[in-house]
């Protein structure tokens, strides 16, 4: 076994096999632009050919930069924390950034605090909390931290720099899109209370029905799954014929169980009740009937989100509250098409 058969390549070998200074290859990895075109292919060669992987732990004591930033998460089992998660990984990692995560089981200030100084300890130089309650964002705002903090998920009113997608705006957009299709009154199953997005979206639909002139019916609470939105379904299904014609579901799953018991009730989508949802996850197209939603672009919140961590570790963005706001975008599938409302039917 030959010497460098017993230990990873080093940036000494490198520039051997490359036949250059040590500095010519730090300047290459460093993407330096004063290093010529042949040089540097010559170098990128020898690291291809030696398997040569960078030293991240003598950089960190080198240059005191670790390029590692923390995400805390809870509720990563539900399509929104989730689908955030795997976009600041995807984000951070295009910046040339390790991301290390702490999934906890709520955001408390307690766990809080524990998760933050369990990244300080591994020397993460900022953190994103994925915080879409409001316990989570009051906790946040509490704490005093050695790093820049960036909330996600918190809906409106974070007293904390976030990134948001306009939850009251995607609320608006369903339901104007189900006023403007003939329905004179447009039902909610709203997510828990807890949830700041719930609140957000709760606020569009009844602002939306309130600036129309019409009062906003009864409101439904589910717990974001399929299940609790089936039970409501089955509530739901009762009003047909008393002016129930169209109903706003906080979430897709939630709608899955809606479109499910009203199906099983004998009433038929979007012929008697449209049903609009929210999240557009990928199996919304295939619901039956295919679902319209609110898309929520996750990668865009990936990107601004680590994009301002980075303005603020780099002290390009002041350390105070910075709020970045992204729009949704409504997809109208067939379980909403325009409503004919049937002669003799009650009014809404």
């Amino acid at each position: 076994m030959t010497h460098s058969q017993l230990r990873p390549p080093t940036m000494a070998d490198v520039a051997r096999q490359a036949g250059v200074s040590h500095q010519t290859v730090s300047r290459v990895l460093g993407d330096h632009p004063n290093v010529r075109d042949e040089t540097r292919a010559k170098v990128l060669r020898a690291i291809e050919e030696m398997g040569y992987r960078r030293n991240f732990s003598a950089r960190a004591l080198a240059t005191r930069r670790t390029r590692t930033l923390g995400v805390v998460a809870s509720n990563t089992t539900l399509y929104g924390p989730a689908s955030t998660l795997f976009a600041l990984e995807e984000a951070a990692r295009a910046e040339g950034y390790l991301v290390s995560t702490v999934s906890l089981r709520r955001l408390t200030v307690e766990t809080l605090s524990e998760a933050l100084d369990r990244l300080s300890e591994g020397g993460v130089e900022g953190v994103i909390a994925i915080a879409p309650q409001r316990s989570a964002v009051e906790a946040l705002a509490e704490l005093r931290h050695p790093f820049p903090v960036v909330a996600v998920g918190t809906g409106s009113g974070a007293e904390v720099p976030s990134v948001n997608v306009d939850q009251n705006l995607g609320a608006r957009l369903a339901t104007g899109h189900l006023l403007a299709a003939g329905h004179r009154r447009v039902w909610h199953l709203a997510g828990p209370e807890d949830w700041q997005e719930a609140a957000d979206r709760a606020d569009g639909w009844r602002a939306t029905l309130e600036e129309a002139d019409v009062e906003p019916p009864m409101l439904l609470r589910g717990d974001w799954s399929p299940l609790s939105g089936y039970r409501a379904g089955q509530e739901l299904a009762g009003w047909v014929g008393r002016g129930l014609t169209a109903v706003f579901v906080a979430n897709d799953q939630m709608a899955l169980g809606v479109l499910r018991a009203l199906r099983e009730a004998g009433v038929r989508t979007p012929q008697d009740v449209a049903v609009a949802g929210f999240d557009d996850i990928p199996e919304s197209e295939f619901f039956a009937p295919p679902l319209t939603t609110v898309r929520q672009d996750f990668a865009t919140v990936g990107k601004r989100s680590i994009a301002l961590l980075l303005d603020l570790i780099e002290g390009r963005t002041p350390s105070g509250t910075s709020q970045v706001s992204i729009e949704p975008q409504l997809v109208v599938r067939a379980s909403t098409f325009p409503y004919l409302p049937q002669s003799g039917a009650a009014p809404g």
